[in-house]
């Protein structure tokens, strides 16, 4: 069994940017060698809502689901789904100043980066 080096980041909702506070909502998992880049997530709709009651949690599940785009190279990702597979994860993991961020690049081994990608939400996310 080989393994493949793969690459991710651990999406994070900051409701106030200000407080610095936050909750991981996914995980953006890349393989190069494998093409494979996608993303897992969840939301604590009562988690979200401890740290701020007046957030807008349809919005958060609407970024997720961009990111979602985005991974899949399909129309909810907008303009950022149209770039090579590299580009594309280039663009999540950047660092942003809005309510859904990526942590830093973390990296690893795998010999299934679909299986790594959902045993990393579990594990950071659930």
């Amino acid at each position: 069994m080989s393994t493949l080096a793969y690459q991710y980041v651990v999406l994070r909702c900051v409701p106030r940017v200000d407080r610095e506070e936050f909750l991981n909502v996914g995980v953006v998992l890349y393989c190069q060698a494998t093409d494979f880049l996608g993303v897992s997530w969840d939301v604590d709709r009562d988690r979200l809502r401890a740290l701020d009651p007046g957030l807008d949690l349809d919005q958060v599940c609407d970024a997720l689901r961009f990111v979602e785009g985005v991974c899949a190279a399909d129309p909810r990702g907008g303009a950022a789904a149209g770039h090579p597979i590299g580009q594309r994860f280039g663009f999540l993991k950047a660092p942003k100043s809005t309510v859904l961020q990526p942590g830093p690049v973390h990296g690893g081994l795998t010999a299934d980066p679909a299986t790594e990608l959902t045993r990393l939400r579990a594990h950071l996310v659930g």
